[in-house]
């Protein structure tokens, strides 16, 4: 079959694509010379896609919250006992996968065998296997997990704020659910929303290394076109209507921590975005956090040396389609007191020019070192795929970025409206 090679000049890069007739998409990126390769199969969906309505089904589905990454758990338990971590080893790979709000992502990493670690992949996520015993099982497993959670301090800070910061938007629920919402689930459950989201259109492979694209999306869809699947609609996913204001101001809770722990949060309320409109947002988001509270800033120099912060103290920005936050925090012995240096400071730190066109050049550096870390390379890949963000996007918008952009970006996004704290204290000696 005829490939689609698309030329990265920018990059250096040539990666490979083709879509099957499944709807399933695969990208082969080759790096010649390298020892390792890396593959990933992913799905868009996550911890957030717990209503929607399957394609061509008459009524909308509610399923438990945690769902997404119980199945997750359970793809890897296969009939009769057979052990897919023990198989990878065998090849002399590596396995893992997680989930996140909006994704699910198996993966392997391997020097050698490539193609049985490939099949060995595919045989992962296409064989689902599901009994009332096994997934009783699970329960007891994952309900560990979530309690396991329970005890991490920064895992509360942040769950606490996240549902500070949102009303009704299911981003603001932990990935793995609840106690009470896994114990709920049924092999029904799973085997419709995998079904539904496990379909090959809501699905794509990413293959980088020292690897021959051609044969490996031969290879993929000689594999794929055993199963006799065709592409399928879209999957409409249902979410509830979310305020621009915040649900709560702020949330404390006492844990056994040394130091408190503190943590500010924005809500933004320009969602809805993709493709270069979300890329340019998130780029936006990063410049201006690096240059207000970044390192090497003025407020960082001044709060550090105030003994407010230390070095491990950060900010960052994340969205999707239907969501997008900051976040800002660390260890501090006096929250009260960061809190009042920083919150009037975001608004009227200077941005220069001179900084900016610093941290753009750090910003695409990063970028252009992705392409030599195939882990965080092909994590990239997936975030923005589903997106509808083209990777190669990345160094013309960053060049397109002002001063002005930053600026408009910080009086509609640094509001009070949009503003909680979430803090973790020691106990009272």
């Amino acid at each position: 079959m005829e490939h689609k090679t698309v030329v990265w000049e920018q990059l250096g890069e040539r990666p490979v694509r083709q879509r099957l007739e499944t709807g399933l998409e695969v990208v082969v990126l080759p790096k010649p010379g390298l020892k390792k390769t890396y593959a990933t199969y992913a799905t868009h969906y996550g911890s957030i896609d717990s209503h929607f309505r399957p394609p061509g089904a008459q009524a909308p589905v509610h399923v438990p919250d945690g769902i997404a990454h119980f199945l997750e758990h359970k793809m890897y338990e296969k009939p009769e006992g057979r052990d897919v971590f023990e198989r990878f080893a065998e090849l002399g790979a590596y396995t893992n996968a997680y989930t996140e709000y909006t994704t699910t992502t198996f993966l392997f990493s391997a020097t050698s065998e490539v193609e049985e670690c490939l099949k060995t992949l595919l045989t992962l996520v296409e064989e689902p296997y599901f009994t009332p015993e096994n997934v009783e099982k699970e329960k007891g497993i994952i309900e560990q997990e979530i309690r396991m959670y329970w005890d991490m301090p920064g895992d509360r800070l942040r769950s606490n704020l996240m549902h500070a910061l949102y009303h009704a938007n299911p981003v603001r629920l932990d990935i793995a659910g609840t106690v009470d919402s896994i114990r709920t689930i049924t092999p029904d459950d799973l085997y419709l929303c995998y079904e539904t989201f496990y379909h090959p259109s809501n699905m794509v492979i990413f293959v980088a290394g020292d690897v021959d694209p051609a044969h490996i999306i031969d290879l993929i869809h000689a594999w794929e076109a055993r199963r006799g699947l065709a592409a399928k609609a879209p999957i409409e996913r249902i979410f509830p209507e979310e305020p621009p204001t915040v649900a709560q101001k702020r949330v404390e809770q006492v844990m056994p921590v040394a130091l408190p722990l503190w943590l500010m949060g924005f809500k933004d309320t320009d969602t809805g975005l993709t493709g270069d409109a979300l890329l340019r947002r998130e780029l936006v988001m990063s410049l201006f956090w690096q240059m207000v509270l970044g390192p090497s800033s003025s407020l960082f120099h001044d709060l550090y040396e105030a003994g407010l912060i230390n070095e491990r103290f950060s900010s960052h920005y994340a969205s999707s389609k239907t969501y997008g936050l900051s976040m800002l925090g660390g260890e501090t012995p006096d929250p009260e007191r960061l809190e009042a240096e920083v919150t009037p400071r975001l608004l009227t730190e200077p941005l220069r020019l001179p900084d900016l066109e610093r941290i753009k050049k750090k910003e695409l550096g990063e970028f252009v070192g992705l392409f030599e870390n195939l882990e965080d390379l092909a994590y990239a890949f997936n975030a923005y795929y589903f997106r509808g963000v083209d990777l190669a996007r990345v160094p013309e918008l960053l060049d397109d970025i002002t001063l002005e952009d930053l600026e408009e970006a910080r009086q509609r996004h640094c509001r009070e409206p949009q503003r909680a704290v979430s803090i973790v204290r020691p106990p009272r000696s």
